[in-house]
């Protein structure tokens, strides 16, 4: 027997099963990104390592640590995507669209870190990334909260909360490393080794650690809020003054630095107590400084990414996921003219009533063998074409979920009285 192959750890399959989930909260994604006025950008899944270095930042666990990195055979140093920010940033800059425009784009699609497995924390993980690019104001940082907001609302989950802090402007950053890095040298003794290795590259990633006997030290470091510049207290006091008139609750958490360097002012994070460990569900922050590190014009922007499969997880848990619906028809077929013909006949009808389901018995198999599939379809009506229905031109019709006999009805007229026959079958059902 050949060795079986199994999937790669941490990267997983999404079976028909459990699929509705996904493409529920995709469609919803959708319908929020569209009523907001953002449109899809799609963005590779490879770029070059460069990139996700000068965007992301050398000191990060990302970087350092979670990459998918190789050298094609051009010797090229590729990443596979680990988030979808400075991909989107990028095709703005290379593609020309800076140029005088605000932006509103989103994306949904597969992400890659090699981290350790565990739930809700995958190698391939898949994100809903929405952002605003050419938007300075506070304006733009509350619109993008109340989207991610509408989301949740749309989606029927009440179990997630938001939190936000910021970070200031970067020269602001710089005077509290200055801070930070003192503070921590006081202590570098109490500083586990990746804490000893940031304090002099960037020791705001210390603030990030989740080492819980860091956990003390990092609660005594001085605050960040504590030191902002007046034009950043400024922004994030009217951010919280417009989430209040919107009626959107949150709770500002100083310790909240995002994983990633090229953040600066508002930052945010929604999580959830449903999930464990694994509590955020979408973070995101302004980035104005990111477009002038890549090579654009210096740019203003804002994003969030949303972790699907975690969202789903609250899905499924809050038994929010939408049933398969079932086909409204389902074509038995027991005829010495075979299915070529009765295909015919099916395709025939999906071009007439192209909103009804159709399910056409694939395989052959007697006439109790096909109830029995036409019964575990779900499907309310069954269509039978043997040679006896062949022979008089007509085609049986026999309802499956409801007490009523077998009818016939002639080719001609079939699209019709399907039609006529479901839509009774529907109302009666639903009443």
């Amino acid at each position: 027997m050949a060795h079986l192959i199994q999937a790669v750890r941490g990267m997983n399959d999404v079976l028909p099963e459990h699929i509705g989930a996904w493409q529920h909260l995709e469609m919803c994604a959708q319908a929020v990104a569209s009523i907001y006025g953002y449109d899809e950008i799609r963005v590779p899944l490879v770029e070059h390592t460069e990139l996700f270095k000068r965007a992301i930042g050398e000191y990060t666990d990302v970087v350092e640590k979670e990459m998918y990195t190789f050298a094609d055979q051009g010797g090229e140093s590729l990443t596979l995507r680990p988030e979808a920010t400075a991909g989107i940033v990028r095709a703005a800059i290379s593609n020309g669209l800076l140029r005088g425009a605000r932006l509103k784009l989103w994306c949904i699609g597969p992400m890659f870190r090699h981290e350790r497995p565990q739930k809700g924390r995958y190698r391939q993980f898949y994100q809903l990334d929405v952002e605003a690019i050419g938007f300075a104001g506070p304006d733009a940082d509350a619109e993008l909260i109340a989207l991610s907001a509408r989301l949740w609302k749309m989606l029927q989950l009440s179990r997630v909360r938001l939190e936000i802090n910021s970070l200031g402007t970067p020269e602001t950053r710089r005077a509290y490393r200055e801070i930070l890095m003192a503070y921590f040298r006081r202590h570098e003794g109490s500083l586990d080794a990746d804490s000893r290795r940031r304090l002099h590259g960037n020791p705001l990633r210390i603030l990030d650690s989740k080492n819980p006997q860091m956990a003390e030290l990092i609660a005594g470091a001085p605050l960040l809020t504590e030191h902002l510049d007046s034009e950043s207290s400024a922004h994030f006091s009217e951010l919280r003054a417009t989430l209040d008139r919107l009626g959107i609750g949150y709770r500002v958490n100083p310790r909240l630095v995002r994983g990633l360097d090229y953040y600066s002012r508002t930052v945010f994070e929604w999580i959830t107590d449903a999930l464990g460990a694994q509590d955020a569900v979408c973070s995101g922050g302004r980035y104005d400084g990111l477009i002038g590190q890549l090579g654009g014009e210096p740019t203003p922007a804002i994003g969030f990414a949303l972790g699907i499969e975690r969202v789903v997880d609250l899905l499924v848990q809050a038994g929010r996921v939408p049933i398969a619906e079932p086909p409204d028809v389902y074509i038995i077929v027991n005829a010495t003219a075979g299915a070529g013909a009765a295909l015919q006949m099916a395709e025939e009808l999906r071009d007439a009533l192209p909103h009804r389901r159709f399910e056409f018995n694939l395989g052959g198999g007697n006439f109790k063998a096909q109830f029995r599939r036409a019964d575990k379809s779900g499907a309310a009506l069954a269509l039978i074409w043997g040679d006896a229905e062949i022979e008089r031109g007509v085609v049986a019709m026999k309802p499956l979920r409801a007490e009523s006999g077998q009818t016939e009805c002639p080719r001609g007229e079939l699209a019709s009285r399907v039609e006529e026959l479901l839509s009774r079958l529907r109302g009666r059902a639903s009443s």
